[in-house]
């Protein structure tokens, strides 16, 4: 089987703020072309970890790789192959949609930009709305017009901090979708949530953050996996079927229409873990 070539490697990475260790050891890969998804609740740390990657923030120790170029160390080689969209949208709301991509492929220097700027507002579905100064547009608007300029130069690797926060569930779907057609093209994207259904969606890879620690890491079935097993769920042909019990169904040969594993949630997941993590604390 093919395997991918790996765009990031963070290893042993650790990082205070004053006398509160915010990450703590953590040390994780991404795949070329994939999505990695930090999942934790507030002050878990992975906006610390996201700053440290886009060469924002400096790490107290470990290393962290992108490329083949260290961050600390070789951070205008980073910076040319990476974008960011924090977690707030940053758009000028005097401007245009237009001239916000306008600016960002000029300053650039990027070829051809009027060209790449009709390209992107195409693509998030802002061609109607380019002539329009952002203060007039809508919450999910102005997010995939801040994802569009984050583009504009093709960046090999996207970072996108809690890219949906405050988005409807309808625009936040459509933000999902793009995301997806992103990775399919080739980008790597790492990004940050605190919505389950997200990093289920989304993420090849998911990785479980609390209180500065990976506490667990794999796709979203494997993580599915890991808790023990809730048993076999039937679906059987019809109610007469159903209210049979199992220990009879092979002596009244009902059929049954499906068998499957009764997995718990990546939302049983989580929440497990955490608990799990917070009963040790107690006792540290």
């Amino acid at each position: 089987m093919f395997k991918k070539d790996v765009s990031i490697t963070v290893s042993s990475l650790r990082k205070s703020y004053s006398n509160k260790e915010v990450l703590k050891d953590v040390s994780f890969s991404v795949p070329e072309g994939t999505i990695y998804a930090l999942l934790g609740s507030n002050g878990a740390g992975k906006t610390t970890i996201i700053k440290i990657l886009a060469t924002l923030l400096k790490p107290d120790g470990g290393k962290a790789v992108i490329k083949d170029f260290d961050v600390v160390t070789q951070g205008d080689e980073v910076r040319q192959r990476i974008s960011l969209t924090g977690q707030f949208v940053a758009v000028d709301e005097v401007l245009t949609g237009r001239e916000n991509l306008t600016l960002i492929g000029r300053l650039k220097g990027l070829p051809n930009v009027l060209a790449k700027t009709e390209e992107w507002l195409a693509l998030f579905d802002l061609t109607n709305a380019a002539d329009r100064k952002v203060s007039t547009y809508s919450g999910g608007m102005r997010r995939r017009l801040d994802i569009a300029m984050s583009l504009m130069g093709n960046p090999e690797i996207l970072f996108l901090d809690e890219p949906t926060a405050g988005l409807d569930p309808q625009t936040r779907i459509t933000m999902w979708n793009l995301v997806k057609g992103l990775s399919a093209k080739g980008t790597t994207i790492v990004l940050t949530t605190q919505y389950l259904e997200e990093a289920e969606y989304l993420a090849d890879n998911v990785a479980i953050l609390h209180q500065g620690r990976i506490l667990v890491e794999g796709t979203p079935d494997y993580l599915k996996k890991i808790l023990p097993n809730r048993g076999v769920k039937l679906n059987f042909t019809s109610e007469k079927h159903a209210a049979k019990a199992l220990s009879i169904l092979r002596a009244n040969q009902v059929e049954v229409n499906e068998i499957e594993q009764n997995l718990p949630s990546l939302e049983d997941v989580f929440l497990t873990l955490i608990d799990e993590n917070k009963e040790e604390n107690t006792y540290v």
